[in-house]
């Protein structure tokens, strides 16, 4: 059960078999000797879940195209850089590895799987988190925008970047991921299959991006079954990255001043950002669940963080367990 901090005591059966638990359910060394490789990882959810794997002892490879080298590839001109995320793995006990990667580049996505069979010998865990296409998406006053109003060049930018780049990436990443039984894939994107197929998304390109990464993970799992491996759609609730904390004028620490409707120093954020969370919490659900001896019974499968956190009893930096999605 998860006791009254959110904390696992050891009876929930969602409890990791083997290893001990560390405050919020992480794995504690769960992850230790083995190898995971975070496609996206530069801010956001894929910093989030770099971070919680190096929390449960792993080496995370972090990409992107944001580097202290320069960003001149990166579609947001900000300052995030893959050596902070691989920093930061490293200070919370993994082992962070950053190499600065377009995954719209096949030449290069295929020198980095050969760096990582040459460095590491073998992939355990990928997580595709490549994104990028926010900006594309317009503010909410372009939502809703009809296909023949919309820029064409804007939309088909908005699809490669998220469903080319996670093909590319499988393609040549999944071979070292097949090679011993156990893999884990992830992918990351925004609602679950059964939510997408009901709910229109801001736009026909944003919302054919977000369905068509789900069922990616279904029909990579179909693929990597036979394999021993395990495929899963992720979805993150609503995530205070670095950009949406921006976007309200707020940090971390003070991020729920975002709510408060008389505010005088930035906009007031809807109620339903009181059920935000920290890009970490997805990570430790992701974490815990590439610990999990019986992941396989995941395979295909499209859940929440807000899920993953019920079955592991894994919690948010708070130690809450939000659920944006529950409304839904």
């Amino acid at each position: 059960m998860v006791n009254g901090e959110g904390v696992d005591d050891g009876t929930s059966p969602g409890r990791l078999q083997g290893g001990r638990l560390q405050r919020g359910g992480l794995p504690g060394g769960g992850l230790q000797g083995k190898v995971a490789l975070v496609a996206g990882a530069t801010r956001g959810a894929g910093r989030g879940i770099a971070a919680a794997l190096g929390e449960a002892g792993a080496t995370v490879i972090c990409t992107g195209r944001s580097s202290r080298a320069g960003n001149a590839a990166s579609d947001y001109d900000r300052s995030e850089t893959i050596e902070e995320t691989a920093e930061l793995v490293t200070s919370l006990g993994g082992a962070g590895v950053p190499i600065r990667v377009d995954h719209l580049e096949h030449d290069r996505v295929r020198a980095l799987a050969d760096r990582v069979r040459g460095e590491f010998g073998h992939l355990d865990v990928l997580v595709n988190d490549i994104w990028g296409g926010e900006e594309l998406a317009g503010d909410p006053a372009q939502w809703d925008t009809p296909i023949w109003r919309l820029d064409l060049d804007a939309g088909l930018r908005m699809l490669r970047l998220a469903v080319e780049t996670h093909l590319v990436t499988s393609h040549f990443l999944l071979p070292l991921l097949i090679e011993r039984p156990g893999g884990l894939l992830v992918e990351v994107t925004d609602g679950t299959t059964e939510i997408n197929a009901s709910s229109y998304r801001i736009s026909v390109f944003y919302d054919l991006a977000k369905a068509s990464v789900n069922r990616l993970a279904f029909s990579q799992g179909h693929e990597l079954a036979s394999h021993g491996a395990t495929a899963v759609a992720v979805t993150p609730g609503w995530l205070r990255s670095e950009m949406m904390l921006e976007h309200f004028g707020v940090t971390e620490d003070t991020w729920r001043d975002a709510l408060n409707p008389e505010r005088p120093d930035g906009p007031v954020a809807p109620a339903d950002f009181a059920t935000s969370e920290t890009p970490r919490f997805v990570g430790r659900g992701i974490a815990a669940l590439a610990a999990d001896p019986e992941r396989a019974r995941w395979n295909q499968r499209s859940v929440t963080a807000g899920d993953l956190a019920r079955e592991y009893g894994v919690t948010d930096l708070d130690g809450t367990q939000p659920d944006a999605w529950a409304r839904w």
